[in-house]
């Protein structure tokens, strides 16, 4: 099993002051360990819940630009990101991915503004946007400069950090996603998610991490609020309507 990412923990003997940002999200004061056991696994809460500065930390820790893009960018747009990944280590395994990409769903708009301006200033290699499918992402849609990086960029024996792949996706494009992220594990890749998707959690044999009550707990689909709130809505659309007060 293809795992270069054993297990992040926090480090020892960390004197933290959990009323200051991020230590003051319960998720993040309780936290001391997330164990990763197979090729896919997700993370999930409520909005504000913590899910994206974990992600975010888990990140930066493996190499990567806080807003994203592969290693080999190191741009600042705006520095918002915690320092929690200071209070971090990551236990590594033998095996070494070979390609990797942090995909941030809310700053991949700055990636692509960095990748534009480096193309623009030239170099000795071949454009950037040429491994994107050689079209600036600058001009596609959203969804479709998403689509441009999962089909072109990434490339097998990887580590892949998402944070809401979702957010430019359709939901017949998130199963093209299933299908792709299924590609890369076959050859070789790990993920870690963050997702509100119901369709994303549908990855066989995934570990679902839900944040429930200050604490990340280890979950099954069906169990998740995201699935039961998706289903519920899709079975009975009048009847949630109607308890919304949108409709009597």
């Amino acid at each position: 099993m293809f795992l270069p990412i054993k297990e992040i923990r926090l480090k020892e003997n960390c004197l933290i002051d959990d009323k200051v940002y991020p230590f003051n999200i319960p998720v993040i004061k309780k936290f001391k360990q997330i164990k990763f056991e197979e090729p896919v696994t997700f993370i999930i809460g409520e909005n504000g819940s913590g899910k994206s500065t974990l992600i975010e930390a888990f990140a930066i820790l493996c190499g990567f630009n806080p807003e994203g893009g592969s290693r080999n960018l190191n741009f600042t747009t705006m520095a918002s990101h915690s320092k929690l990944h200071e209070y971090l280590r990551v236990a590594r395994s033998h095996i070494r991915e070979k390609n990797g990409y942090f995909l941030r769903a809310e700053t991949y708009y700055n990636v692509a503004t960095e990748i534009e301006n480096l193309d623009k200033e030239g170099g000795s290699g071949p454009p950037i946007k040429d491994s994107y499918g050689g079209k600036s992402l600058h001009e596609q849609s959203h969804g479709e400069s998403f689509w441009a990086l999962l089909k072109h960029r990434l490339s097998g024996d990887g580590l892949y950090i998402f944070d809401e792949p979702e957010a430019a996706l359709s939901p017949m494009r998130l199963l093209s996603l299933l299908v792709r992220i299924d590609d890369l594990v076959k050859q070789n890749s790990q993920f870690i998610i963050s997702t509100h998707s119901p369709i994303l959690l549908m990855y066989p044999n995934a570990i679902i991490y839900e944040i429930e009550n200050g604490e990340l707990k280890p979950t099954k689909l069906q169990d998740t609020q995201h699935y039961a709130i998706t289903k519920y809505c899709m079975q009975n659309p009048d009847k949630m309507l109607n308890e919304l007060g949108i409709i009597k």
